[in-house]
């Protein structure tokens, strides 16, 4: 399926509009393909308690809200208890601490991106769902050579996205105002954390979800492949 490059929904007016002075990525989906591995955890901590697996576009829809609502999402209808719930999410993390390297990579084009960002000094930052400790290893392990200003995953006390607190705290560090942040993530819960913390909300249709969704829950920009975030008019907002 072939892409516009870049896509608008209620650009702001030139007058309105302010050059982005940081950006902030989600990281499954957005960053990392993830999802192989995740698959294959998921599937196997299932099959061991008798549960039918899930295929790759299944486990896509079931991401993105944290780990009861993907584990919750994950078993069938009739064997969605807490206790069945928690052992799960359990069983799920103990499997994908055995694969998480074997099959995830950056996206086609995520370093030279980045490396880009980090050459015209805009700071940048990881906001994730998962656990902290989780994203800090991936980032590490993947994106090595990357300067993030701060990497955050899932925290006791912070609410998980789409609050906007977390989102918050992060523009804070980065030094700058929400609305002059991106906000770059692959599903609806990255769009309505952009919204809620009023930043610029932009959609990459590589991820697990289709350009229908991002629109609907509130992206103001779409982008077909990773430097495509470089063309986009916010950039040239101060000089216009």
């Amino acid at each position: 399926m072939t892409f516009p490059r870049v896509q608008d929904s209620d650009a702001p007016s030139l007058e309105t509009r302010r050059s982005p002075a940081g950006v902030i990525f989600d990281l499954d989906g957005t960053l990392l393909d993830t999802i192989e591995d995740m698959t294959d955890a998921v599937n196997a901590a299932l099959e061991q308690r008798g549960y039918p697996a899930r295929s790759i576009e299944e486990v896509k829809y079931l991401l993105g809200e944290g780990p009861e609502a993907f584990a919750r999402r994950a078993l069938p209808s009739n064997a969605r208890e807490p206790d069945i719930i928690a052992n799960l999410i359990d069983a799920y993390r103990a499997e994908y601490a055995k694969i998480w390297t074997q099959k995830t990579r950056p996206y086609p084009g995520i370093v030279a991106l980045l490396n880009v960002l980090d050459k015209r000094g805009i700071p940048i930052a990881v906001l994730s769902n998962k656990r902290d400790a989780v994203v800090k290893e991936a980032v590490a392990h993947f994106l090595p050579n990357t300067p993030f200003a701060e990497i955050q995953g899932a925290r006791s006390g912070v609410p998980l996205k789409p609050d906007a607190t977390a989102a918050l705290c992060l523009a804070n560090s980065l030094g700058s105002t929400p609305e002059c942040i991106l906000f770059v993530g692959d599903t609806k819960t990255d769009m309505e954390t952009a919204l809620s913390a009023g930043m610029i909300a932009v959609g990459v249709l590589w991820g697990f979800r289709t350009a229908e969704e991002l629109r609907r829950h509130g992206a103001k920009r779409l982008v077909a492949q990773p430097s495509d975030i470089l063309d986009l008019p916010e950039w040239n907002a101060g000089d216009a």
